[in-house]
């Protein structure tokens, strides 16, 4: 196999890889990939087979071509005829990576009557902060288990607060909710289930 190159190219406040190689003599082909994040968001491939049978073929003119398409690919990059691609394919990573959300205060969200809790919402792959994520709390098994809402903030978090509201008897739990145009996520606490009252007769 050829040496390859790889090389970090800038295009505003984004990153990108460009990693170029020739797969050999086996698989002739020239494949240059543009990474960000460990994810390929572009690849473009080139099938020499046909060329290297020529009598001119040689190691040198291999080599050539193989910079020749690195350059290529990063000069597409830095004028924006990528962007489209680039952001399409960025769309499908996220939506299959999907959310996560996270409750940053899990022993001390319940304090003297008042449920108050802080909550972080990411992306899976990258744990990047989701900002505008919509977010919502409710205790299931409540006599009446209304949903309370936020919003979170550039930092991908959000606070929600709103008083214990009567409980029934049963399991109770803690629902929290958080949706965003990337997908959705859930997670949810048991708390202690109420005590139903002693059949009379009964010895404690």
């Amino acid at each position: 196999m050829s040496s390859g190159f790889n090389t970090d190219v800038r295009v505003g406040d984004s990153v990108y890889h460009v990693q170029t190689e020739d797969r050999g003599p086996t698989h002739p082909i020239i494949d240059t990939a543009v990474y960000q994040n460990g994810r390929v968001l572009h690849r473009r491939s080139l099938d020499y087979s046909q060329s290297s049978a020529a009598s001119d073929f040689s190691a040198e003119r291999l080599a050539s071509r193989v910079e020749e398409q690195h350059r290529s690919v990063i000069e597409d990059l830095r004028s924006g005829a990528l962007d489209a691609e680039l952001a399409r394919a960025v769309e499908r990573a996220n939506r299959a990576a999907g959310i996560q959300i996270q409750l940053l205060n899990p022993t001390s969200w319940l304090a003297g009557g008042t449920v108050l809790l802080d909550v972080e919402v990411a992306r899976r792959a990258d744990r990047r902060p989701v900002g505008g994520a919509k977010v919502e709390a409710m205790i299931e098994g409540a006599l009446s288990p209304a949903r309370n809402a936020g919003t979170a903030d550039a930092q991908g978090r959000a606070r929600i607060e709103f008083p214990l509201p009567p409980l029934g008897k049963g399991d109770l739990t803690l629902l929290i909710l958080a949706m965003t145009e990337i997908g959705q996520d859930e997670i949810r606490f048991t708390m202690r289930s109420r005590a139903k009252a002693p059949p009379p007769g009964t010895t404690l």
